[in-house]
């Protein structure tokens, strides 16, 4: 059975799971890989949160699983991506078109870009209803009025007939969302939503998104790089580094209780309303490596200042340091020394920060 909504959403596991996913791009400078190893799973009603530096792979991950990453030059190498059970990635008699826009909807970074300059807003909507839901056209144009009152646009329609250049940045995202919920999927997926808005706009938006969810428990992977967002949005939080999965786990485990030296170096880039003058922004020093070769041992080893020899030799296997919190990185190896900043399973007070450059630890 390939129809994916005769599947029961409710018990049992994850809407979606993903395990190991790896994808390769072909160039004339060589293999670019970009996905390393990712797994993560979302549940019904939750919002999950990918968050890295650009480059890191994180647009490439989720695309790949709506089939949307071109293949030449991209090449999935591995990994299963189950949506209620199904495997999506394995499967070739499924249709992609089955999954897009009806299991999973995407917005889109720059919705100026994603959008027909050439068709009205509503037409653009309508068009999804007709093909995935098979709808007639006057129907169709009926709800993406509907859809466009509820993305909170105001005399939805007569917006319903205009074009992309006569909407603002703000409208134009929320024309985007309706869009991506036309055909009520089960999962929505936001890259980058408030990109070049407004910080007022911004707040805007996420309501909205916010609101959508608890009406209509969907699933929302969310993809940013605004730390700020996810602690507002997210129940779980990926955190990625060159392509590979460095730290993952709730909210409030990453943010509160960071395992990796890379989550405490994105804090401590962070602006801070204190009102302390002796805060310093710190920068990740350094670039991140190449994907044409990735590093032999951990892909952050070059730029942390807790490095040890192990680092740069061996590539770590993600620990567990709580609940559903795991990290990759050395440091919680039982013999690794313990700089001061990170949380570490057993609790037990770490040791004074070092450089770790001269260690042999872990054995």
């Amino acid at each position: 059975m390939t129809n994916l909504e005769s599947r029961d959403p409710t018990g049992g596991p994850p809407l979606l799971e993903v395990e190991d996913l790896r994808v390769e791009f072909d160039t004339y400078g060589g293999s670019v890989k970009a996905v390393r190893g990712v797994s993560f799973s979302v549940e019904a009603g939750k919002t999950l949160a990918i968050v890295g530096e650009s480059g890191c792979g994180k647009s490439v991950t989720v695309q790949s699983l709506m089939g949307l990453t071109p293949m030449p030059p991209g090449r999935l190498t591995s990994g299963r991506a189950r949506l209620r059970g199904v495997d999506i990635l394995g499967r070739t008699e499924i249709d992609g078109r089955e999954i897009r826009g009806r299991e999973i909807g995407m917005i889109f970074q720059d919705p100026m870009t994603s959008l027909n300059p050439t068709m009205t807003i509503g037409r653009q909507i309508a068009e999804t209803l007709e093909v995935h839901r098979g709808w007639s056209r006057k129907r169709a144009l009926d709800r993406a009025v509907e859809l466009l009152d509820m993305a909170r646009i105001p005399e939805a329609a007569q917006r319903a007939n205009q074009y992309p250049f006569e909407f603002s940045g703000g409208m134009l995202q929320r024309a985007m969302i309706a869009m991506a919920i036309a055909c009520e999927p089960a999962i929505l997926i936001a890259d980058e939503p408030t990109t070049a808005l407004d910080v007022t706009i911004q707040a805007q938006v996420l309501d909205l998104l916010a609101d959508l969810q608890r009406d209509n428990g969907t699933a929302i992977i969310l993809i940013t790089h605004d730390l700020g967002v996810v602690a507002r949005m997210a129940d779980e939080v990926v955190v990625m580094y060159a392509g590979q999965v460095a730290e993952r786990g709730g909210v409030d485990d990453v943010f509160y209780r960071s395992a990796h030296p890379y989550m405490l170096g994105l804090r401590s880039a962070m602006p801070s309303n204190s009102s302390d003058r002796a805060h310093r922004l710190m920068p990740i020093e350094g670039s991140p490596p190449d994907l044409f070769a990735p590093p032999a041992g951990c892909a952050y080893a070059a730029r942390c200042p807790h490095a040890m020899r192990v680092c740069s030799a061996r590539d770590p296997e993600p620990f567990a340091v709580g609940s559903g919190h795991s990290a990759r990185c050395w440091l919680h190896h039982p013999s690794a020394p313990r700089p001061a900043g990170l949380h570490y399973r057993d609790g037990a007070a770490p040791a004074a920060a070092h450089n770790g450059q001269n260690s042999d630890s872990p054995a």
